[in-house]
């Protein structure tokens, strides 16, 4: 699996071999066996708000945006695109009291779940994504 990490924001320092090591994990302990590429992509609230109205026509910023681009015939490679706020990860740090880091890390697991098709519409999926998302980042 090739992971490609960019940082095109300054608030947050992103720890990049940190951040492909989690990768990795989340996808062994799911048991992924695909190959292809996983591009992540840290980002400032302005950029993020505007992927999101382009492509989720929703106006407003969020923590996360998931692309899965894999071919729904093609069933052993992903191909993804992750976005995420570092700024959104620095306002919840304060918030909750945790860090920047914490919530960068809780982000990219969120992105890789959604990208291996779980979701967090309804209550049970959300239920089961805190669950995963705990799994990997505590």
């Amino acid at each position: 699996m090739k992971i490609t990490l960019q940082n095109l924001q300054k608030k947050v320092p992103v720890q990049t071999g940190k951040i492909k090591k989690l990768i990795l994990k989340v996808l062994k302990g799911e048991k992924v066996k695909e190959s292809g590429w996983i591009n992540l992509c840290f980002v400032d609230n302005p950029q993020i708000k505007k992927f999101n109205a382009k492509f989720l026509k929703t106006n407003g910023s969020t923590d996360v945006l998931a692309f899965n681009l894999s071919d729904k015939k093609e069933k052993n490679i992903i191909l993804a695109d992750i976005m995420i706020s570092a700024q959104a990860a620095l306002e919840q740090a304060r918030s909750f009291k945790t860090t920047p880091d914490y919530e960068l890390s809780l982000y990219v697991v969120h992105g890789i779940l959604h990208i291996l098709g779980f979701g967090d519409r309804t209550e049970s999926q959300i239920k089961l994504m805190r669950k995963k998302e705990s799994q990997y980042v505590d």
